[in-house]
C-alpha cells in the first residue's frame, strides 16, 4: 500500500494527510505513520517544488555534463560522485552504463560560467579523464511535471 502513497506524494506533496487518506482509503493517522515511517527509514529524502525557471526575470543556465572516470580500485566510481556532489553547482549525479560513466547535471547563472565550472573544477578531479558538456536549451517536462505550455504562434498564416 506505500506504493500508492508514494505515488501519490510523488505526484503532489502538498496534499494533506487527510485527503490522501480519503484518496487510499487509510485512516489518516495510518497515513502519518507511514509517512513518518518512510522518512525514517530514508525513503523519502525530501520534498521540492517543481519550479519553472524559465518564466523568471532572473533564469539561470543548465546543462548535463558526462564524466568519464577511472574507477578507483576498492571504491569503485563512488569516491569521484562523492566528490562532485558537493559543488553547489550541481543538481544531480547519476552512475551511467554506456559510453561515459557519471551524468552530472548543473547550474549557473551564464553558459561561460557553467563552462569555468566544469574546465576548472570537473575535469580536474583526480580520475577524470574526459568530460562532454551540453547545454539545456528548454525543459518540456522536469520530475514528472509538464513545463511547456502551448502557446499560438503569433506569426500567423499565410496561404498564396
Amino acid at each position: 500500500m506505500n506504493l500508492k502513497l508514494l505515488k501519490l506524494l510523488n505526484k503532489n506533496c502538498r496534499r494533506s494527510n487527510r485527503e490522501i487518506a480519503v484518496m487510499t482509503g487509510r485512516t489518516e493517522q495510518e497515513i502519518d505513520e507511514s509517512i513518518e515511517k518512510l522518512e525514517k527509514d530514508g525513503v523519502i529524502r525530501g520534498y521540492k517544488a517543481v519550479i519553472d525557471w524559465e518564466r523568471l526575470d532572473n533564469t539561470y543556465v543548465s546543462a548535463i555534463i558526462e564524466l568519464t572516470v577511472t574507477p578507483k580500485a576498492g571504491a569503485g566510481f563512488e569516491e569521484v560522485a562523492k566528490k562532485v556532489m558537493k559543488y553547489p553547482e550541481v543538481e544531480s549525479v547519476y552512475l551511467m552504463s554506456g559510453a561515459y560513466d557519471l551524468n552530472v547535471v548543473v547550474k549557473g547563472k551564464t553558459f561561460q560560467e557553467v563552462a569555468m565550472f566544469v574546465a576548472k573544477e570537473l575535469s580536474t578531479l583526480e580520475n577524470v579523464t574526459s568530460t562532454t558538456t551540453h547545454f539545456v536549451l528548454r525543459r518540456y517536462k522536469e520530475l514528472d511535471v509538464e513545463l511547456f505550455d502551448e502557446k499560438s504562434d503569433d506569426r500567423g498564416s499565410y496561404s498564396f
